[in-house]
């Protein structure tokens, strides 16, 4: 929500369950995304979180990754991959999410309900409809 990294790592042939229990440490993701089209262990990810998927429309080349990477230091080639998808879906979502938060805050709203109104937002609210917690009018 934030556009910061919270968690990295990987593990090799490790598993969906493992992967939900990694991502749940640190908390239940709005957005799941992919460098590439999505497999079976993302589309069970993000089933399993209730998030929404974000592929690019392009895939990004290695060059285009690392650059992306090289601010927060991330070498490892799958975690940087997994760093450059989450980047862009961030880019994406950015302008609305400060949006709502700057007006959650003029509503006298604290952390914790700004990030449910951005979450909401992300999963196609608009931002008077978050702020109220009325059911969004479209899929």
């Amino acid at each position: 929500m934030h556009g910061v990294v919270v968690d990295a790592g990987h593990k090799a042939s490790s598993g969906v369950e493992w992967l939900i229990e990694e991502i749940s440490k640190s908390g239940i993701p709005s957005v799941i995304t992919s460098d590439r089209a999505p497999n079976d262990i993302v589309k069970k990810v993000c089933s399993s979180f209730n998030a929404r998927l974000y592929t690019s429309r392009r895939v990004l080349t290695i060059d285009e990754k690392s650059e992306l990477a090289r601010p927060i230091g991330i070498k490892n080639p799958h975690e940087r991959d997994a760093y450059s998808a989450a980047i862009k879906a961030f880019n994406i979502y950015s302008s609305k999410l400060k949006q709502a938060e700057r007006i959650a805050k003029e509503n006298s709203l604290g952390e914790d309900k700004i990030d449910e109104i951005k979450a909401k937002v992300i999963n196609k609210y608009s931002i008077d409809e978050a702020l109220v917690n009325k059911p969004a009018n479209r899929k």
